[in-house]
Parts: C-alpha cells; sequence; structure tokens
C-alpha cells in the first residue's frame, strides 16, 4: 500500500495531461482517460461509445488487428479497455522494459484508428452476444434499468452495451465521429506508474504531443428532477428482485455531504457482512444471499440505490426489513463506540483495496481525470476521522429517508 506519494505532472501545449507515480515495482502502468462516455452519445448513437472502445483494437493507419493484439502479448503485457458512464480508459500492464513499446501502441490505437468496416460486423456480433449474455443475468440487468428509471431517459440512464438497432447501424465514419468529437488531447489524461524516469516519458511524449491545439470544451445537460417512479416487471426468473432509491451526491459535491455519505452506505450495505442490511435480512432472518446499498456520484448528479433478491414468499418482509433499516439510521444518531468502529471499518476496508496496484493506477488516471489531483489514504482517512454522528444522520435524511422515492421490481 503507497501512502506517501510524490507525483509527477505536466500539461503539453495541446491541452493534455500526463501524471506518473514512480513505483519500486519491475511491472508498469500506462493508459489514456478519456473524458467521454456514454453519457455523451447522440440520440440516434445508443451504445457507440463502448463500441469506439472494442474497435480501437481494430485497426490503425499501420496495424491490423493481430498486430495490435500481438503487440504486448507477445511479451506477456495485457492491453484492456473500458468504458463508462462518463469516461473511457484504455491502458497496458507490461515489464518496465516495454513502456516505450507500451507508450507508441497506446498512442497509436488512441489517435489513428481507422475502424475498418470489414471488422465492425464481426465486433457488432460479439458485442450482442455480450448483451445477451448480460440479459441473463436479472441481478446486474436490473441496475441499468433502475437507472434509467430514475434518469427518465436522460443519457446518463443508458445502457453501456447500447441495443440491437443501433449496433447495426453503425459504420466507420460513427467511429471516426465520435473519437474526433471526444477524443481530444486537452479532454485526456495520460497516466503512468512504474520505475520508467519521468524524463524518458516526458521525452517520449513531447514529439507526439508538442503541438498546441484547440480547447476540448463540455457540453453536457444535467438530468432534470423528476418525480418518483415506481415499476413492476414480470419476468421468468425464481427470485424476486427489487432496488429502490433516489437520487444522490455528485462527485463534486463538497466534502461535508460526500464523505459522512459514503460512511453511512458503508454501514448500511457495503461489502462487510456485518452491515445493517446483511445482518437484518440474511444472518437474522435468513431471506436473502445477497443485500447490499450503492452509491454512485457522477460530475453533476448521482444516486443511491438498495438491492436485493429473495424468494417471492419473503419480498413483503424484505421490504419491511429495509425500511425498518431506514427508519432507524434517519431517526437513530450513532453513538460514540458506533461511529468510531464504523470509521475503523472502512478506513481499514480502503487500506486493503488500496493495495491492489491495478486499482490504485486506475484510480489515480480517474481522480486526475476528474479533479486533476489525487487523494492519498492518510488524506481521506482524516476526512472520515472529522466526520460526526450528526453529519452521517444529516446525509442518511437527505438520501436514504423512507420510503425511498423509486423502486423496480423484477417479479414472476
Amino acid at each position: 500500500m503507497m501512502t506517501n506519494m510524490v507525483f509527477f505532472t505536466h500539461t503539453f501545449p495541446n491541452g493534455l495531461r500526463l501524471v506518473h507515480l514512480p513505483s519500486d515495482s519491475p511491472v508498469s502502468y500506462c493508459g489514456f482517460a478519456i473524458h467521454a462516455g456514454t453519457r455523451d452519445e447522440e440520440a440516434d448513437e445508443y451504445g457507440l461509445a463502448h463500441f469506439v472502445e472494442h474497435m480501437l483494437f481494430k485497426g490503425t493507419d499501420k496495424r491490423k488487428a493481430r498486430h495490435i493484439i500481438n503487440r504486448m502479448e507477445n511479451v506477456g503485457g495485457e492491453l484492456n479497455a473500458y468504458t463508462a458512464k462518463e469516461e473511457t480508459f484504455v491502458y497496458s500492464i507490461f515489464m518496465e522494459e516495454h513502456f516505450a513499446r507500451a507508450f507508441e501502441l497506446l498512442t497509436d490505437i488512441l489517435f489513428h484508428s481507422q475502424f475498418p468496416q470489414q471488422e465492425i460486423e464481426k465486433e457488432v456480433d460479439v458485442i450482442l452476444d455480450e448483451i445477451n449474455t448480460y440479459k441473463d443475468n436479472p441481478s446486474e440487468l436490473i441496475f441499468d434499468e433502475f437507472e434509467n428509471l430514475i434518469f427518465n431517459g436522460h443519457a446518463l440512464g443508458h445502457n453501456i452495451l447500447g441495443d440491437e438497432a443501433s449496433l447495426l447501424s453503425f459504420t466507420s465514419g460513427s467511429g471516426r465521429s465520435f473519437t474526433g468529437r471526444f477524443y481530444a488531447p486537452s479532454n485526456m489524461v495520460f497516466f503512468s506508474m512504474g520505475r520508467t524516469k519521468p524524463e524518458k516519458i516526458l521525452r517520449s511524449a513531447v514529439d507526439v504531443w508538442g503541438e498546441t491545439a484547440p480547447a476540448f470544451v463540455h457540453k453536457r445537460t444535467p438530468p432534470a428532477t423528476i418525480p418518483s417512479q415506481a415499476k413492476r416487471i414480470c419476468r421468468d426468473t425464481h427470485q424476486t428482485h427489487v432496488i429502490m432509491g433516489g437520487r444522490s451526491y455528485g462527485m463534486h459535491e463538497p466534502d461535508k455531504k460526500r464523505i459522512p455519505l459514503f460512511l453511512l452506505n458503508n454501514l448500511l450495505g457495503g461489502p462487510g457482512m456485518n452491515s445493517r442490511l446483511n445482518i437484518s435480512l440474511r444472518e437474522k432472518h435468513g431471506l436473502v444471499y445477497n443485500v447490499e446499498s450503492n452509491i454512485t456520484s457522477y460530475t453533476d448528479t448521482g444516486f443511491a440505490a438498495i438491492y436485493f433478491g429473495t424468494d417471492p414468499k419473503n419480498a413483503e418482509k424484505a421490504l419491511s426489513l429495509v425500511n425498518k433499516e431506514l427508519h432507524n439510521i434517519c431517526n437513530v444518531k450513532l453513538s460514540t463506540s458506533q461511529l468510531a468502529a464504523a470509521k475503523k471499518q472502512t478506513a481499514g476496508q480502503l487500506g486493503v483495496a488500496g493495495d491492489n496496484k491495478e486499482g490504485l493506477f486506475l484510480g489515480i488516471g480517474k481522480q486526475f481525470l476528474h479533479h486533476n489531483n489525487y487523494e492519498t489514504l492518510p488524506e481521506i482517512f482524516g476526512k472520515i476521522e472529522n466526520v460526526t454522528a450528526e453529519d452521517i444522520l444529516e446525509a442518511a435524511n437527505e438520501v436514504f429517508a423512507p420510503p425511498l422515492p423509486s423502486s423496480l421490481i423484477y417479479e414472476q
């Protein structure tokens, strides 16, 4: 776990930001974080951001798909990518001596992809199979349907994968249009971690990003406030799946709001087996295998949700128990010992998670993309320590006060 972090940062004339964290490990990481995702799609581009991410690996001016795949694999490295609602990541993991190879390859696929038409049909079939696999998993599908419900058709609610109709309409021009609009240097961060000297990274990058370019300006419309939503859908599943929640805080809200909510969510239904919802619904009453609460923050909004799956005959009892726990957290202030225990558990979980180097690397990229800095664990621990029981009670009543405004239920 790295606690004392000294970053090397640089901004090029074209606006691209570079951040490097030195590390003694022989394994290195580097990649691009692009501030563009599914919320940036037009109405007829449903799924295009994710489609573009796939097609980046299918050919550039000088490489075919097989050359891209083999470039890092042949030296034991990895090439990976993912798409989210507001960002896209493309990155590589490799032994340090192959930094130049990884840097050149990532630069090539980010700035010179051709989206060859002959590869599009094959990749559309791959993504359609991914969609069908996803539809077979109601415990995942319900989250996307719920998000679309509470964002009322806004682009933030769209499923990242898209749908068959939109995917079949994409062409080479679709990919070039999207990257031309959003894959601008000033809308990106190049981030790395490893033994490679910052001076070497800078020398490699100057030749590529040394020229000036117009500044990129995001034009995003925040979702409108909507009334409560409640929806029941009949599905051929063995369990009843329930998700309930509502709007929450965005990532740029003050720490005074975000940090207490983070602690509260962990206490209520976080990953620990001793979360209040797990103790009540699973340990005491044996009604569920999994129950959880989640908070998701975007740049200008967010949402909080509680999910569980249970036998249909137990659904109403489980709902009643969830509401009981919500009533308690909104009306009973944590004692001094309860607050101290919640802080200790959360800090420990963050410390364990911070020991995952790939997770640390991706976290650096995301934080610099959105905040242009990185909060170290000691800084976060200090903010957690300053949270009071009154702060948690306030967050509970603002976000989790029952009855939660919206719900989605899959039932037989």
